[in-house]
């Protein structure tokens, strides 16, 4: 499939290493700040950057949009993300777009009529995660796949953690799980077996949902 997200932020750049772990993703990644697309091209080295505003419809043309199976807009804007969704609905013709709602008091205009096919509300999220059983101190679900049966977790590594200053591969974590990415300060690392953990570290990984213990336990 081809995916374009547009905004390269911590939601866009989670989601771009989301869908390149899935391996069957064409994936394009628009941001306008030359700072931070350095920054993506370093630590997404098999993700397609492009430096340029979302908004412009040659942009998004660079990007691919005429070709795009499905397009997230998931700038910290409201007002471009729903340009950006009118653009590639009805310039290009995306199938399916994505949006992301910043502000809850603009949810009302994220409408198919404006082009989103799938809003996604960050306030609304994190609400819904409260109520479902999540334990903000350990495991942050970000979403669910198959069914429910893989989850897409974040976690912080606490200073009192017993990982902290171990290597990745000495944590023998459990089969079947893999951590995608750890997110340190401004960097982002795909870790190996060397990669070494620091308190602090915001680690996202897949997990089947009957191991998710287990691995909290390897970083308590």
């Amino acid at each position: 499939m081809n995916v374009i997200i547009v905004g390269g932020g911590k939601i866009g750049r989670n989601l771009a290493m989301f869908l390149a772990a899935e391996g069957r993703h064409s994936i394009t990644l628009v941001e306008k700040q030359e700072q931070v697309v350095h920054s993506l091209m370093r630590t997404l080295p098999d993700i397609r950057v492009i430096e340029g505003d979302g908004c412009d419809p040659s942009v998004l043309r660079e990007a691919g949009a005429e070709f795009a199976d499905a397009v997230a807009a998931v700038t910290g804007d409201d007002e471009d993300n729903l340009v950006i969704a009118v653009l590639c609905k009805r310039e290009f013709r995306v199938g399916r777009v994505a949006a992301r709602i910043n502000n809850p008091k603009n949810a009302w205009l994220f409408t198919r009529r404006m082009g989103v096919d799938l809003p996604i509300d960050t306030a609304q999220t994190i609400g819904r995660g409260l109520e479902a059983d999540i334990n903000l101190g350990a495991i942050v679900q970000l979403t669910r796949l198959r069914e429910g049966r893989i989850s897409l977790i974040e976690f912080t590594v606490s200073v009192e953690s017993s990982a902290v200053g171990k290597n990745v591969a000495s944590l023998h974590l459990p089969p079947d799980c893999l951590l995608t990415a750890i997110l340190r300060g401004d960097d982002v690392i795909l870790p190996s077996g060397e990669t070494v953990i620091q308190a602090g570290d915001q680690v996202i990984a897949l997990v089947y949902r009957d191991r998710e213990a287990a691995l909290s336990e390897r970083f308590q």
